[in-house]
């Protein structure tokens, strides 16, 4: 089984894993979440980092990290260069969920479904309406539900 691995500014990525923990409550031992603290130097960080991949021991692990460029991003890049890892950025709760239900799944397939799983959960949501239902003719007061 695969292992997932999250580096974000702090408390994101701790903040993550506390989620998934809440609704897979046995998926603590193969999810690791590392905050990245803003004065932490990237040579701790790359320390930590390093420590907390060794933990999880498995022998695949997905990298999910914030925002390209960022300093866990680069930590992370650094991290998986030459180990049976692969990294995603832009990590969001139902690409998390969506990696954690397909844990078992190839690594290659693990990043499919964590790519599908934090795009579709990005959604522009309806605030009158229901989403994808039209109006029934005999409704009197669309902003029932607006407060």
């Amino acid at each position: 089984m695969n292992s997932i691995f999250i580096i974000a500014h702090a408390p994101l990525a701790s903040a993550l894993r506390q989620c998934a923990l809440h609704v897979f409550p046995d998926c603590g031992p193969g999810v690791a979440a590392l905050d990245v603290q803003p004065n932490m130097p990237p040579e701790e960080t790359m320390g930590a980092a390093r420590i907390a991949l060794a933990q999880l021991g498995t022998p695949q692990t997905l990298v999910l990290t914030d925002i390209f460029g960022a300093t866990p991003c680069n930590i992370a890049q650094k991290l998986v260069d030459g180990v049976n890892a692969r990294l995603i950025t832009g990590v969001n709760l139902p690409m998390l969920l969506r990696t954690v239900s397909y844990r078992h799944e190839s690594l290659d397939a693990l990043v499919a479904r964590a790519m599908v799983g934090g795009t579709q959960g990005v959604m522009q949501v309806a605030i009158t309406a229901p989403q994808n239902q039209s109006k029934k003719p005999n409704d009197q007061n669309h902003h029932d539900h607006q407060q």
